[in-house]
């Protein structure tokens, strides 16, 4: 059996090649790391979202202009035999095309399956806190 610390670093390493992928806007390579069957949760409707979307990641894709930044602060890995998960704040920056700067922190939870030796993601889910006054209001400029 491998040692966590190879796990870690496996997982680590596709993570990173993965938000990489996603920077640079490449859908077929930020796809390349999830399951067929993968469940997201997204920032943007529906609810949830079934297996992999090309044509929904590339739509979203050409909506930047230029790279999609990102950061992320207090990532945690918790990872067992071939399950593990990892929790995060992410910040998300660049330029849309019509000339909005985007800025975002959000938090996000991913559910890593291994399969044929592998890392992938088999979940994502990703949101923002809202306003408990009431009023419903997603609460877009908190920070960390």
């Amino acid at each position: 059996m491998q040692s966590l610390n190879v796990e870690e670093e496996a997982i680590i390493a596709m993570l990173m090649m993965r938000a990489t992928a996603i920077g640079e806007k490449n859908v077929k390579d930020a796809l390349s790391f999830d399951t067929d069957d993968t469940v997201e949760f997204s920032l943007a409707p529906p609810l949830v979202y079934h297996g992999k979307d090309e044509a929904g990641l590339q739509a979203w894709f050409d909506t930047w202009d230029g790279p999609i930044g990102g950061d992320v602060q207090d990532a945690k890995l918790t990872i067992g035999t071939d399950v593990a998960f990892w929790t995060g704040l992410v910040n998300m920056t660049g330029t849309k095309t019509d000339g909005t700067t985007v800025d975002l922190w959000f938090r996000q939870t991913l559910g890593l399956v291994k399969r044929a030796g592998r890392w992938l993601v088999a979940h994502q889910h990703a949101s923002v806190p809202f306003a408990m006054d009431g009023s419903g209001k997603a609460l877009l400029d908190l920070r960390p």
